[in-house]
């Protein structure tokens, strides 16, 4: 990406609607599912410009991992300095000294998921934490997640199989972003529609590409991220994307 990029994906992943509802409901049910929520060793895989950085400290030490050196540079500067360029399927960490790995809308970009899956398991202590979220339901895919070089979204079943393959047991899984769904789910059948009919190959956006009104935006963060206290305690049968908590045995 050029610089203007990584300054744009900054202000998108501080202000937009589905990054702050995203943090506010993965938080949540994150914490509700670990065994202890302080001074935790952490590994954020596939970590980006280090968006969730910052809420991981809370938690503990994080270290950011991504495949893209720019990303990287952009988590030294907001002071995560330990992070580094690497491939979640070949993690230069030590076996088994980590409390927790997540996994944010990582692994649906790995050709080999199971693979990065058995990495995330690899470093963990006996007993560690992985959390995963993914974009759920494959006849979603769309334009959007060829822009985002998605290769595979995925069912709470396939999920599930994938993770206790790489040796996880299952601890909690649902389906997130439940309330907003209903309104998702025709808009994205219509796109594809869409895109069918009048295909472009050269189109570049995606559904991030504009921030609504800012009434708009608050109202919608606050909908996906009150999700969460509910969807800690249970597991809900639909959605746009899907969470999973594991643990080692």
């Amino acid at each position: 990406m050029e610089g203007v990029a990584y300054e744009q994906f900054l202000n998108l992943e501080r202000d937009h609607w589905w990054f702050i509802g995203r943090r506010r409901s993965y938080f949540r049910i994150l914490e509700h599912r670990l065994p202890k929520r302080q001074g935790l060793t952490i590994l954020d895989v596939g970590c980006g410009v280090g968006g969730m950085l910052p809420e991981l400290a809370r938690l503990g030490t994080p270290v950011g991992i991504d495949a893209d050196e720019g990303s990287i540079a952009i988590c030294k500067r907001r002071g995560f300095a330990q992070c580094r360029v690497a491939s979640g399927t070949t993690l230069p960490i030590e076996s088994g000294t980590q409390d927790l790995v997540t996994l944010f809308d990582t692994i649906e970009h790995v050709d080999d998921d199971v693979g990065a899956l058995r990495e995330a398991h690899r470093v963990l202590k006996p007993g560690g934490s992985v959390f995963i979220s993914v974009p759920a339901y494959q006849f979603l895919y769309s334009n959007n997640d060829r822009v985002a070089h998605h290769k595979r979204r995925y069912t709470k079943g396939g999920l599930k199989r994938r993770v206790r393959e790489a040796g996880f047991d299952v601890v909690h899984a649902t389906y997130v972003n439940v309330v907003l769904f209903p309104l998702i789910l025709p808009a994205v059948l219509l796109l594809k529609l869409k895109e069918a009919l009048f295909p472009k190959p050269d189109d570049t956006r995606t559904n991030l590409s504009h921030t609504p009104a800012a009434f708009v935006n608050r109202t919608l963060a606050a909908i996906f991220g009150g999700e969460g206290h509910v969807l800690k305690s249970i597991s809900a049968p639909f959605g746009h994307s899907l969470v999973l908590v594991g643990r080692k045995p």
